[in-house]
């Protein structure tokens, strides 16, 4: 197959979640034998042509002037390129910036659709945006031939909203064995002490709600967190509010994926609290370094973690937590997810569903 992948910042991944599942996946079609191009932004750090086998088309992308609204320039300029280049499949990973572009879109192509989380629903949004947000949602669905879901709560709110039918494909982790301890010296920090989060500081991963447990527990141990909180009135709002209580240590962002996992591994308990979207990476990157999760209760969550972790509604149960469980008591729980990474989250199952829902694609098309 010729398979186009749209809709990402471009590989090797410097950004997120898409594209690093662009990077994995692109070279892996093109190590079982297919022609893979994936769209770069021309202010992408690698600027070749290839990249493991996988072509690269860079395509401009004028975010660094002129802001948020480049990524709609960008996304029209890759799909008027895609339509010279007669794929066999297009993937499209997300829909935000691209799908109000669909009736450009190649009409000889199979598009499907990978339709990320409830982008609409992010309360960082003005109540414009958000409606706009759904507006794109309803086009991504009306313009793709088939869409993938991420998440079980994604898929029956696709079939609830829109009585439409998607294929389930989770995102992919690695288990991690390698750790090193001396890390944690570079921060000041004594093994199985400290707690934590990771996340971007937006309302609905309830960062404010974990951190008002964490004082209303008066526990002594370290909590990191970790994300840029100086980008955003809302982060400065977070680190305004709790700077002042010492025991509360904000790290900002954190891009060295060998320190986030030692600092994973060697946490006492790992506070998940998104709230909004799909299969979180960072959610199956904590589940692949043995953290005692404490996730916020929601749909998404509990059918990525079910019965393997601990979850909290509000700051009484942030409290509770921190005063009462050790992560040294739970090995079953840590094992519980590492199994569960490894048998439904690794690399290669996700490639290969994909590979095989293509392959589905094309014979119904």
């Amino acid at each position: 197959m010729k398979i186009g992948i749209l809709g990402t910042r471009g590989i090797p991944n410097f950004h997120g979640g898409f594209e690093q599942f662009a990077e994995f996946f692109s070279v892996f079609l093109h190590d079982n034998g297919h022609e893979v191009y994936v769209y770069n932004s021309s202010i992408h750090p690698y600027q070749k042509k290839q990249f493991n086998g996988v072509n690269i088309i860079h395509c401009y992308d004028p975010e660094n002037k002129i802001g948020t609204a480049g990524q709609f320039i960008y996304d029209f300029n890759c799909i008027i390129d895609s339509r010279k280049r007669n794929f066999d499949i297009i993937l499209q990973l997300g829909y935000t910036s691209s799908s109000i572009w669909h009736r450009f879109l190649p009409k000889n192509s199979v598009v499907v659709t990978n339709m990320d989380g409830l982008e609409w629903k992010r309360s960082k949004y003005s109540k414009k945006v958000q409606k706009f947000l759904k507006y794109s949602e309803k086009l991504a669905i009306r313009s793709s031939d088939f869409l993938v879901s991420d998440s079980v709560g994604i898929q029956n709110y696709l079939l609830s909203a829109y009585n439409k039918n998607s294929k389930f494909i989770a995102y992919g982790a690695e288990v991690i064995t390698n750790y090193n301890q001396e890390i944690l010296e570079l921060y000041k920090l004594v093994p199985y002490a400290y707690n934590m989060l990771i996340a971007r500081l937006e309302p609905e991963n309830n960062i404010e709600t974990i951190l008002d447990g964490v004082v209303l527990s008066k526990t002594n141990s370290d909590f990191l967190v970790i994300g840029k909180y100086d980008t955003s009135s809302f982060g400065q709002y977070i680190y305004k509010k709790f700077n002042s209580h010492k025991h509360i240590r904000f790290l900002g962002g954190i891009y060295n994926q060998e320190h986030l996992n030692n600092l994973r591994y060697y946490s006492n308990l790992y506070f998940h609290g998104h709230s909004v979207g799909g299969t979180n990476p960072s959610l199956l990157e904590a589940m692949a370094t043995h953290s005692l999760i404490i996730a916020n209760s929601n749909v998404f969550n509990k059918s990525i973690l079910m019965e393997n972790a601990f979850y909290f509604d509000d700051k009484n149960d942030i409290a509770k937590f921190c005063n009462t469980l050790q992560k040294s008591e739970h090995s079953d729980i840590l094992l519980n997810n590492i199994n569960s990474i490894q048998s439904n989250f690794n690399w290669d199952k996700i490639n290969n569903e994909y590979l095989n829902f293509f392959y589905e694609c094309l014979n119904e098309k």
